[in-house]
């Protein structure tokens, strides 16, 4: 008795799975076979509805994510890396749990709903290990431009120090003509003799 109800009830979740992308599919094809310049067909409202029913303040939100979903998993890079967290999550669980691949309890639906949050963990830690290793990246990019504006500037000092000192060498020579002619005609001091 108990295999059969676990067959009914596994013929019941793919019953219901399929239901779902069934409804999915007929709201898409509701929305895009809707005479366009009715927008309350559109909406799927009746006409002389509350402004309440017609507007939902998150509307665009929702909207833009689902559009950045889409972007997302149409970039094969990007898909990777999601199915490769998602695949992670699921070999944790397996691990923790000390089942096999062929466990009977993947097949449950608390081992999905398990599933789905272990893949929301593990998406949270791989974004936060993104997100420190970008910052390391800019602040060592940070760290070489601070570098390569230093030595640019050192060059600039150097450079300016030469400058001044090509630009002062005459007088510096002059000033040591004056100071060798004045150095023979100088009279010697006389040396003092010390008191006591």
């Amino acid at each position: 008795m108990g295999d059969a109800d676990k067959d009914a009830k596994e013929a019941l979740d793919a019953l219901e799975s399929e239901a779902k992308e069934w409804e999915k599919d007929a709201e898409i094809e509701r929305i895009l076979n809707a005479f366009r310049l009715d927008a309350y067909a559109v909406l799927d409202l009746n006409p002389g509805v509350p402004e309440s029913d017609i507007k939902n303040p998150r509307a665009p939100d929702a909207f833009d994510r689902l559009r950045k979903a889409q972007t997302e998993l149409m970039d094969e890079k990007h898909r990777e890396r999601l199915d490769e967290s998602i695949a992670d999550a699921r070999m944790l669980l397996i691990r923790e749990n000390k089942w096999t691949v062929d466990s009977e309890e993947l097949k449950t639906p608390e081992f999905a709903k398990m599933w789905r949050a272990k893949a929301r963990e593990v998406l949270v830690q791989d974004e936060h290990r993104r997100r420190k290793l970008a910052k390391a990246m800019m602040q060592e990019e940070g760290r070489e431009q601070k570098k390569q504006d230093d030595e640019l500037e050192e060059r600039k000092r150097k450079r300016q120090h030469e400058q001044d000192w090509e630009a002062t060498r005459d007088q510096r020579i002059d000033s040591w003509r004056q100071f060798q002619k004045g150095k023979g005609s100088e009279k010697k001091k006389k040396k003092l003799k010390p008191i006591g």
